[in-house]
């Protein structure tokens, strides 16, 4: 069952997921760079630091070839809790999981996995069945090609699922650069997105020139 989207995702009514975001699997992530897949995952999850969103991860097999989580992602999100699944693929096949989320008591989940094709639109599939809100944080997720990646994106929107950016997805949160963590998403848009780096910078230059 599609989900229509009825509002903007806010800090109170919105909840971020991150799936099988792991050292084995992550190797595979060729759609994008290592280094950008990094830096955008690490991107949202300091977004979700940012608005205080209730925030869960998982794993599947993490004792396996998958590996463990990528350990930035558990020092910036230090109290999200890790669901660690012994071996299904479709985190929402764990009834573990899916009682976790249930618990986060938010009807818009941001979700990215990796892979894209699999744990992520598995997960965001599922979610959007049982009648979850579900946007797809694509550049925060990687798969093997791009290829994959745009098969994947056009199933999860056949679906109901909204693909979403990082960088959208902070926007959409702070809505207006006048509220409290403008400052705080400020930085890490500077950080984490060069050009912006670069306007910011330039514009303190002239500021204090």
């Amino acid at each position: 069952m599609n989900t229509k989207v009825t509002d903007w995702l806010t800090p109170e009514n919105s909840a971020l997921i991150l799936v099988d975001h792991q050292t084995g699997i992550s190797n595979g992530v060729a759609d994008m760079s290592q280094t950008e897949f990094q830096n955008n995952v690490a991107a949202l999850s300091k977004i979700g630091d940012i608005f205080k969103l209730p925030t869960l991860l998982t794993t599947s097999d993490s004792e396996g070839p998958n590996g463990t989580l990528i350990p930035f992602i558990t020092e910036i999100l230090p109290e999200a809790p890790i669901i660690h699944r012994p071996g299904q693929i479709n985190a929402w096949d764990s009834e573990e999981f899916v009682s976790a989320v249930k618990g986060l008591n938010r009807k818009k989940l941001i979700i990215a996995g990796v892979s894209t094709d699999v744990c992520l639109a598995f997960a965001a599939i599922s979610a959007i069945r049982d009648g979850y809100e579900v946007y797809a944080v694509i550049d925060a997720s990687g798969t093997w090609n791009q290829l994959v990646a745009q098969t994947a994106v056009q199933r999860m929107i056949q679906a109901g699922v909204v693909p979403m950016t990082w960088v959208a997805v902070a926007a959409e949160l702070q809505n207006d650069w006048r509220k409290e963590t403008g400052d705080q998403l400020g930085a890490l848009m500077g950080q984490h997105l060069p050009f912006y780096g670069n306007v910011i910078t330039s514009f303190m230059t002239t500021k204090n020139s």
